[in-house]
């Protein structure tokens, strides 16, 4: 079958599924989606979502009837309990996990490094071991390292196939009776590989040691269920999947049964019983409370309340088996449209065990990311080789996936069409 065949078929498939998307209408409430823009075909939520139409005028009545109405008043009327409030609203629709283990606060950054540095705390004296993988996401990498460093430990690594992920029996060799902690990812950033949490969770546990998730590319696309797992810590950034925007604050969330056992290794005045006393001695709040620093960036978590609407609205079931559709035909896309060019499937063919996006490489790609940003279409370049898709099931749609595809194709052709002059 030739190119325009190809292409018109998979038009009107994507037509098709378009008209029978269940959350087609979820589309229009983000800025960016409409007909006329210049952004043609935007296949990075995986790196930052589209924001919602409603956060500007969410951020404006904040401003005159919050901020600028109530002033310090505010604090004691709503904002001291907003982290645990969005974070039980997040734990409910996304996290699979009761109230009272998950507070909104901080970057991914440090909640991780709370998180890992508290778990290694927690840990018998003879577990001198953090396992994590070689291809987890830089951030986790670098954390292990430096509280392994800081602490003397050593790490034991995991080589990991940037292709697919952790693997249970890879898990089932990395654990043992040293290991401390380990850190891996639900989905792995890269290939969107889904790691077995239960049983990997559960392998951690039978060796006596603590593990702690990173969910930064799992929360609001693919169901999570950390009290069913038996998670112990587990940690993700807002700004994906749930559309918080640049920098918006991250979650943590703490299993109750660690509560009393955790030790808070960045001791602010937040966390701290009786915050408002300013008294001499750190003695630790009650409950996930404890878990915080500083002040809550109240601001930061404006769009994330809009975005939870929608997630409790639509479900994250439905939010699921859109997510698959739509990376299921990426994979058909690719499959007829770029693999003749000699464009590899980086990701699990298995929907199962794929998240929400999909990496596909090529030699040309690094070369070509920018000519495909500069012609309106946006996917994410992974070195050495890789474009990530990432297809955010509530704002994107069948039709923009394949006109970003379409344009990985001509970029493409036009590339290998000079080389061979």
């Amino acid at each position: 079958m030739s190119h325009s065949q190809d292409s018109g078929r998979l038009a009107v498939r994507a037509h098709e599924l378009d008209g029978g998307d269940p959350l087609a209408q979820y589309r229009s409430l983000f800025i960016g989606t409409e007909d006329g823009n210049e952004v043609l075909s935007y296949l990075d939520g995986t790196s930052l979502g589209r924001p919602l139409r409603r956060t500007a005028e969410d951020v404006r009545g904040f401003a005159e009837e919050e901020w600028g109405g109530r002033l310090i008043r505010g604090w004691d009327e709503r904002w001291l309990a907003e982290p645990f409030v969005l974070g039980d609203r997040l734990a409910k629709a996304c996290l699979g996990a009761e109230a009272g283990q998950t507070a909104i606060a901080d970057s991914t950054t440090v909640n991780l490094y709370k998180l890992i540095r508290a778990a290694v705390g927690m840990a018998d004296a003879w577990r001198t071991e953090i396992v994590v993988d070689t291809d987890n996401f830089p951030t986790d990498r670098y954390i292990v390292e430096g509280i392994a460093a800081e602490r003397g430990l050593s790490v034991r690594w995991i080589e990991a196939d940037p292709a697919i992920g952790v693997t249970t029996a890879q898990a089932t060799e990395a654990i043992t009776g040293r290991t401390a902690v380990v850190v891996l990812s639900h989905v792995a950033y890269r290939s969107g590989y889904i790691a077995d949490a239960p049983a990997i969770t559960a392998l951690a546990h039978r060796a006596g040691a603590l593990i702690v998730w990173d969910l930064c590319h799992s929360v609001g696309a693919v169901p999570v269920e950390l009290d069913a797992w038996g998670a112990d810590f587990a940690a993700g950034c807002t700004y994906k999947y749930l559309n918080g925007g640049p920098g918006a604050p991250a979650f943590a969330y703490v299993a109750a049964r660690h509560h009393e056992a955790f030790r808070q290794p960045i001791q602010g005045w937040m966390g701290r019983l009786e915050a408002f006393e300013m008294a001499h001695g750190y003695e630790p709040a009650e409950g996930i409370r404890r878990f915080m620093s500083g002040t809550p960036p109240i601001f930061g978590m404006l769009p994330l309340r809009g975005m939870l609407e929608l997630i409790e609205e639509a479900g994250i079931n439905a939010i699921r088996a859109k997510s698959i559709a739509l990376t299921e035909f990426a994979v058909e896309a690719h499959r007829e449209l770029l693999e003749p060019l000699g464009v590899t499937l980086a990701s699990p063919v298995d929907a199962a065990l794929r998240g929400g996006h999909v990496t596909l490489e090529h030699p040309a790609f690094r070369g070509l990311t920018q000519v495909l940003w500069d012609g309106g279409v946006i996917p994410d370049f992974r070195a050495p080789q890789g474009l990530r898709l990432g297809l955010s099931p509530l704002s994107t749609s069948f039709a923009e996936t394949l006109r970003g595809i379409e344009a990985i194709r001509s970029a493409l052709v036009s590339t290998q069409t000079l080389a061979a002059r």
